[in-house]
């Protein structure tokens, strides 16, 4: 059986593989452009994504909407999906069953996109899609190829809230994606 984007969506809105669902109040499924170049992968939803079902609308999402604006990627034409499709309690960070329940529905996503980058926001996202001891600090913006996919990591956006020291290395790091987007065009 093939899958559909109606298909995927249903069954991610009615999964009950952790605990996680008894607590959310939407699924958070993705958002964007399905035929996407560029696939931007969080950790996990928060408060105001589970109020809407919508990744990255919250101050971190505003942010990462600036930085997209500054190196003139539209949000339109990106993909947004977490790793996780249901928020944690208090935000915290998923535990590896809650990513193992969800890595399905990101792996089906990412065969229906065919994007030809894939960007990990954060540590987590970076931990779990290029390498376990990824270090954010260390490795930031530096290109992987898996397969058909060339991944990169930056900082999440929710980091660059607390420590805005960063942001100056996300911007630079945003300027490298959107050449290397330019390049594959």
């Amino acid at each position: 059986m093939s899958d559909s984007w109606e298909i995927l969506r249903s069954e991610c809105e009615s999964c009950k593989a952790c605990e996680l669902h008894t607590t959310r109040t939407n699924c958070v499924f993705g958002t964007g452009n399905i035929n996407a170049d560029l696939l931007f992968v969080g950790e996990a939803p928060g408060d105001n994504e589970d109020k809407t079902g919508i990744p990255f609308v919250g101050r971190a999402g505003q942010l990462l909407d600036q930085y997209l604006y500054a190196v003139d990627i539209p949000r339109e034409s990106v993909y947004i999906a977490n790793i996780l499709k249901c928020r944690p309690p208090k935000n915290r960070d998923p535990l590896p069953a809650e990513e193992d329940a969800c890595m399905d529905f990101l792996r089906r996503q990412v065969k229906l996109i065919r994007p030809k980058i894939i960007l990990c926001l954060g540590r987590i996202a970076a931990m779990r899609l290029i390498r376990p001891d990824y270090k954010i600090t260390k490795e930031h913006g530096e290109w992987v190829q898996k397969g058909n996919f060339l991944i990169t990591a930056v900082y999440h956006p929710a980091l660059l809230l607390r420590d805005p020291r960063r942001k100056e290395e996300m911007l630079v790091d945003m300027k490298k994606i959107k050449e290397k987007l330019d390049q594959i065009d």
